[in-house]
């Protein structure tokens, strides 16, 4: 009887080990995948396409100046859309408003596009030879992040 005990106190003992491990393992994966996710852009992107520090330098400024372009038109997208999103409550609103708001909409989001792609441009003529092709799959990687069954693809 107490062999079976001490035998029972060993097992629980080893699966209470086992356990703590298995929470610790979780936790240390998820807090690496989150560091990698969390890079900085501007960095990543230097290395992807071989950058020099003065390129880098230089390539963090566009950066920061097209963002600095874009947020606006950013902002007032996110505002129309919530406007057009609270219709829902408004069981009489009528198509017209709904068709108003959706075409603020994508007036909006076609200055945001536009503005995307000079910068786009601007970055690409700015690169260098075999640099220009790597920014154009990243690119275009860029652009499939987030599509479902598969991501990009060339």
């Amino acid at each position: 009887m107490q062999s079976s005990n001490k035998i029972l106190k060993i097992a629980v003992l080893l699966l209470l080990v086992a356990n703590i491990a298995l929470v610790a393992f979780m936790v240390m994966g998820k807090k690496s995948k989150v560091t990698n996710k969390a890079g900085d852009p501007y960095d990543m992107m230097a290395k992807e396409l071989g950058l020099s520090d003065d390129q880098k330098a230089e390539h963090r400024k566009m950066g920061e100046a097209h963002m600095k372009n874009v947020k606006p038109l950013q902002d007032s997208l996110r505002e129309i859309k919530v406007s057009f999103y609270m219709q829902h409550k408004d069981e009489g609103a009528s198509d017209s408003t709904l068709s108003e708001f959706s075409r603020q909409i994508a007036t909006i989001q076609a200055s945001v596009e536009k503005t995307n792609m000079a910068h786009f441009q601007k970055v690409r003529q700015w690169l260098k030879g075999d640099q220009q092709v790597k920014y154009d799959t990243l690119v275009k990687k860029m652009m499939m992040r987030g599509k479902r069954n598969g991501g990009a693809k060339k």
